[in-house]
Formats: structure tokens, C-alpha cells, sequence
């Protein structure tokens, strides 16, 4: 199949999580036969940080404005079997009005299956509720309707409020993904050395949290070692003495981070846990990497690893503090190979490409029935 993709970004995973499932989706569809095309806005704050420019899986277009590229994307996208607009894709709300009368104009049973994968479900559907600017820019609530498949990196019953408040046609989970040749296990670096690491952009809505998770254990423990490391910390912020931060990593950096780490921690922002059922990409990461992880604990997260056997659900910094202290090295080790064994049997891209497959299939027969 030929797929056109119009997504927040590719080619830089700075401050943001779509860029490492494109980068493990797009190499499996890749892989399997399938063609891709990838239109990504050369925004500055990216392009100062990009891994790359062009891959060896996709074709990357960047642009710096729709109406550069808006002739050739809208040819390509007529020709195409599969299109996808991403949440967060800029001026997304735009492209989808020009595909969604492209679409109509070919009919229902000869064009191209237009679809929305949403990479931030929660975030986008408070957002519509509240009007929010942000959220409207790349999704229309108009729209949503008209999209033959609604792709949600959320599952669980918070899908039904998609169909029944939003009127979705056809709404499927399409979780996140991890390469298993990009996260791995490598040898621990002592620059990255902790009992206990978090990697993760600064959230005002995930900053209690952390100071709950992962600066109170800290200053509780000061014969430990922490490490953060992440983007957009607001430069006021106190820090322990034995936390080192990190200002950004670039993805090839990952695996010795977390393999340096004893544990790592995963905090979930507000609306993923009202949701329940979106587990986060650093969870796949850490995992695959062989690094017992330390979460909070949201609706559906059982779903994804056992608790206590796969993976340590804390409530509070004595929690933490315990897993710390106490846990021995054959359970930590034990919890490590169960969440990385999970990992690779049910979340890397190939696994991912193989549901897109069936659903796009599914859709399509549906819509020519």
C-alpha cells in the first residue's frame, strides 16, 4: 500500500513522543512492502535538534509552508491507498479540510481510506471540549465524522466517548510502539549512573508527581544517585544535590541512560490517567532496555504489565523509597526480563504495522460493502 502521512515530526524526538513511534511503525510497514511518504513542518525548535533528514524508510518531505508544498502533497495524497493526519500536526485542522473534500470528490468505494491517528486521544478530546486553540488547529470537531478511521493511542472505554460525543464512524486503538533495534541493552555509563532515572519533558501537570516519585525520594535518600533528563524545566526549579539533570538526549543516548539506571521512573500526565488505557512510550523504551520501571498507576495499566511482577505502581514517595531499599537483585532482574519479554511480544512496530494492516483492510471492505 502507499501511504501519505502529514505528522508533528520525524526527523526530531525533541520534546515530543510521536517521533519514536513513526520511528519504529514506519521502518516495519517499510519492511512489509508498503510505501510512505512523510510530510513533516520545518519548524525551527525541531530543525535545531533534528536526528536526521532523510531515512532510508520513508520519503521525508519538509516544508516550511502548505501552500509550498500544498499542489504535489494533495497529488500525492489523491494516489495514495492510506492518508494520515497526526494530532498535533500544525495547521492540521487546514490539510484535513483540503483531504477530506479531495476524499469526497473520489467516493467512498475508489479513494484513498482517510484516517486521524491521535497520538495524545485524552489531551485532544478535553481540548475540543474547552475550545482549545492548540487542539483545534490540528482537529476539527466537524471533522471527525468524516474520517473513514479514527486511530487513538488510547483504548479502553474512553473510546466510546469518541463515538458518542464526537461521531466517530469507526474508532480502534492503535497503541505506541518501540523498536526493539533502537531500545536495547548496551553497557551502563557512569555518566548516566542512578539508583533511580526519569526521562521525560517538563509537564506542569506532571510536576507534583515528580516531586512526589522522584525529588522527595531524593532528598530522603542522599547516599543514592538520580538522574532527569528532559527539556523545558523552568530554570527556577530546586534541585537535590545528588540529582543530576540533563538537559536533552538525543534518542541513540537512551538505552545507556536507562541502562545505568537501577530503576526508572514513568510519571503519566493528568489526562492519560483520567483516561486510562494510553501507556506511554518510555514504558516500552525502559522495558526493552531491561530497566525494572517504577510508575504511577492509572486505569487499564494491568492491561499492559502486572503489577508487582512485571512492574513497580507506586502511590507515594514511601513507595518509591521501599522499591529502593529493599527490593533484592534477583527480583529486580526478574521484573526486568518479564516487562522486556512483554515488550517485544506485543509492542514493537512490526506488531503495531501488522494491526494498522487488518484495520485498514477492515475499513476498506467496509466501505465497499
Amino acid at each position: 500500500m502507499r501511504f501519505v502521512i502529514f505528522g508533528l515530526s520525524l526527523s526530531s524526538s525533541w520534546g515530543n513522543g510521536h517521533a519514536t513511534t513513526h520511528r519504529a511503525l514506519l521502518p516495519a510497514l517499510a519492511a512489509r512492502g508498503h510505501r510512505i511518504v512523510f510530510y513533516e513542518k520545518d519548524v525551527d525548535y525541531y530543525a535545531r535538534r533534528r536526528d536526521f533528514d532523510q531515512v532510508s524508510y520513508a520519503e521525508l518531505r519538509l516544508y516550511r509552508a502548505w501552500e509550498d508544498i500544498r499542489q504535489q502533497a494533495l497529488e500525492e495524497a489523491a494516489n495514495a491507498d492510506v492518508v494520515i493526519t497526526t494530532s498535533f500536526c500544525p495547521s492540521g485542522s487546514r490539510i484535513q479540510e483540503e483531504l477530506l473534500l479531495l476524499r469526497e470528490r473520489q467516493g467512498a468505494a475508489a479513494g484513498f481510506l482517510n484516517a486521524f491517528y491521535d497520538l495524545d486521544t485524552p489531551v485532544t478530546i478535553e481540548g475540543l471540549s474547552a475550545r482549545s486553540p492548540a487542539v483545534l488547529d490540528y482537529l476539527l470537531p466537524q471533522h471527525i465524522p468524516r474520517f473513514d478511521l479514527y486511530l487513538s493511542f488510547t483504548g479502553g472505554p474512553f473510546l466510546e466517548k469518541v463515538r458518542q460525543r464526537w461521531g466517530a464512524r469507526r474508532v480502534a486503538p492503535l497503541y505506541l510502539c518501540i523498536d526493539p533495534e533502537a531500545y536495547h541493552t548496551v553497557q551502563p555509563s557512569q555518566e548516566f549512573y542512578a539508583d533511580l532515572s526519569y526521562l521525560g519533558t517538563y509537564s506542569p501537570d506532571r510536576q507534583e508527581r515528580l516531586q512526589e516519585f522522584l525529588l522527595g525520594p531524593a532528598a530522603l535518600l542522599p547516599d543514592l544517585r538520580f538522574t532527569i533528563a528532559g527539556s523545558m524545566y523552568p530554570p527556577d526549579l530546586s534541585w537535590p544535590d545528588n540529582l543530576r539533570r540533563f538537559d536533552h538526549l538525543s534518542p541513540t543516548q537512551h538505552p545507556a541512560f536507562y541502562c545505568s539506571s537501577r530503576f526508572t521512573l514513568n510519571i503519566t500526565r493528568s489526562p492519560m490517567i483520567r483516561a486510562g488505557w494510553s501507556p506511554q512510550g518510555r514504558l516500552f523504551e525502559a522495558a526493552l532496555c531491561g530497566t525494572p520501571i517504577v510508575t504511577d498507576g492509572w486505569p487499564g495499566l494491568e492491561q499492559f504489565f502486572v503489577p508487582g511482577q512485571e512492574i513497580v505502581v507506586a502511590s507515594s514517595h514511601e513507595d518509591v523509597v521501599h522499591c529502593l531499599r529493599e527490593m533484592t537483585e534477583s527480583k529486580r532482574r526478574e521484573m526486568a526480563r518479564r516487562a522486556r519479554q512483554k515488550v517485544i511480544e506485543r509492542h514493537t512496530g512490526t506488531q503495531r504495522a501488522r494491526e494498522l494492516e487488518a484495520l485498514v483492510t477492515q475499513t476498506a471492505a467496509a466501505l465497499a460493502s
